[in-house]
Parts: C-alpha cells; sequence; structure tokens
C-alpha cells in the first residue's frame, strides 16, 4: 500500500537529518495515516478511507465527508474522492428536485 491520503493524496516529503556536527543525511517524513469510517448524510452509507490526520480534522472541521468534498476543488481531490463528490451532487440535485 502506498503511503497516500486516499481524500487529498497527501504523500510523504523528504528532508535531512542534521547531527549535532551539522552532518546531513536524507530521511523521509511520512504521513499520519488513519483508516476510518466516515458516514455520507446524503448518501446514507459509509465509505472506508485512508486519510491522513490533518485530512480527518479538516473533515471535522468542514461538517462532515459530504460538506468537505462539496467545498473542495476537483483538482485538489484523488479520483476515489472524485467518485464520490459525483455521487453526493447527484443525491443533492435529485433531493433538490423532490
Amino acid at each position: 500500500m502506498s503511503r497516500r491520503c486516499d481524500l487529498l493524496d497527501t504523500g510523504p516529503m523528504s528532508g535531512n537529518n542534521v547531527s549535532h556536527s551539522m552532518n546531513k543525511t536524507r530521511r523521509r517524513f511520512n504521513v499520519n495515516l488513519c483508516t476510518v469510517s466516515l458516514p455520507s448524510d446524503s448518501l446514507g452509507q459509509t465509505f472506508k478511507v485512508r486519510i491522513a490526520a490533518k485530512t480527518l480534522r479538516t473533515v471535522d472541521f468542514k461538517g462532515g465527508l459530504d460538506a468537505f468534498l462539496m467545498g473542495t476543488k476537483n483538482h485538489k481531490l484523488t479520483d476515489k474522492a472524485k467518485k464520490i463528490k459525483k455521487q453526493v451532487m447527484k443525491a443533492a440535485e435529485d433531493t433538490a428536485a423532490a
């Protein structure tokens, strides 16, 4: 499994370990990934996703998965998140039309 967030495609970064004598060696800063089940209010189902802890905080702040997806631009989302967003938009249109 790749170390990438399923919603925003956040991946590992690289940097340096710096010793006391200022020797520099390359290292990886991995993403803090959490496997969670996020409920969708409009679809009435839950989605099991592997997302970064920072993204999980943002989803909670925005008010849930539906609000997060609707407020995020498509170029920032992964393909999996775009599919869920499309389903949410379709469900929102159906409820508005009824």
